[in-house]
């Protein structure tokens, strides 16, 4: 668990190391320092920080490209400091052309992300499970992949290529511009909410080959929601589960406040205690850190 006096973890090799392994790696998504940390508890290897949930978390409202690089760095950050797991990040467009990708890249890279992911949707972007998505040309988004390789200082910083191709212009047009990607340097390829199980065996019959494959399993999205044994078989790398913690977070949320509104008291069934939630946010540490520097 991410400690206050957490050593160096070398993430990022490790990261390439879970992605080495025969079995697709399972990534949980977390919106904020709080959710990542229980991902870590519950025994996950690698935390992914989605979008869709810190657009919901910071300010309440859609992933429709409403959140800037710096706010989506900000809670990078914070995601980072709380686990000891590498941890995935999303990157929308990288918020701008290329030149503006170079810097996106080096403040994640500074902010002890493991992996940064890349898509081609023109600004201001969609949730890939949305309508209404557009993208910027193929050899634009090239050359924005290129400049994510070139911008980071560690080689062990995983470049995730993204494209939205399928819900615009089809899944050739997809296939095609993720082995554009991968031949831009893209360590692991995304092709984003195919809609059907064939869709999803020709991606990965014909690209599996090409770069190590990333899954959506967006909860309630457009992609058929495949067993794991099934997405195993067909040559996966990894599989993210983005916003599952965010509608858990939601249900228990709106079941406690709708017991306090009934009863004028919340229930309090199945909630950790107030001591088991301190010691789960790390309280026992921090009394031992001030038993060791002050002696109180």
């Amino acid at each position: 668990m991410g400690d206050l006096l957490s050593t160096d973890r070398a993430p990022r090799a490790r990261l390439r190391e879970l992605l080495a392994a025969p079995a697709p790696l399972i990534a949980p998504g977390a919106y904020d320092a709080l959710s990542a940390r229980l991902v870590e508890q519950a025994g996950f290897d690698v935390v992914y920080m989605t979008g869709f949930g810190t657009t919901a978390s910071l300010i309440g409202r859609p992933d429709v490209g409403l959140l800037s690089g710096a706010e989506m760095v900000d809670n990078a950050r914070r995601i980072v400091s709380a686990v000891d797991v590498p941890v995935i990040a999303d990157a929308d467009t990288g918020y701008g052309n290329a030149l503006n990708v170079l810097r996106t890249v080096q403040l994640y890279e500074q902010a002890g992300v493991a992996g940064v992911q890349l898509e081609d949707q023109v600004m201001p972007k969609k949730c890939g499970h949305m309508s209404g998505k557009a993208l910027i040309g193929a050899d634009e988004m090239v050359g924005k992949i290129r400049a994510a390789v070139e911008a980071r200082r560690d080689p062990d910083l995983v470049v995730i290529a993204r494209t939205d191709a399928v819900a615009v212009g089809g899944l050739d047009e997809a296939i095609d511009r993720a082995k554009a990607f991968a031949d831009a340097g893209a360590d692991l390829l995304f092709v984003e909410a195919p809609t059907s199980e064939e869709d999803i065996a020709t991606v990965a019959e014909q690209l599996r080959d090409v770069a190590p494959l990333v899954f959506n399993w967006a909860e309630g999205g457009r992609t058929p929601p495949l067993p794991y044994a099934r997405i195993a078989e067909l040559g996966f790398s990894l599989v993210i589960y983005p916003i599952g913690t965010l509608l858990a977070a939601t249900a228990g949320i709106r079941t406690l406040l709708a017991s306090l509104k009934a009863d004028g008291v919340p229930s309090l069934t199945g909630l950790p205690s107030f001591g088991e939630f301190t010691d789960l946010i790390g309280l026992p540490e921090v009394q031992e850190l001030e038993q060791r520097y002050t002696g109180s």
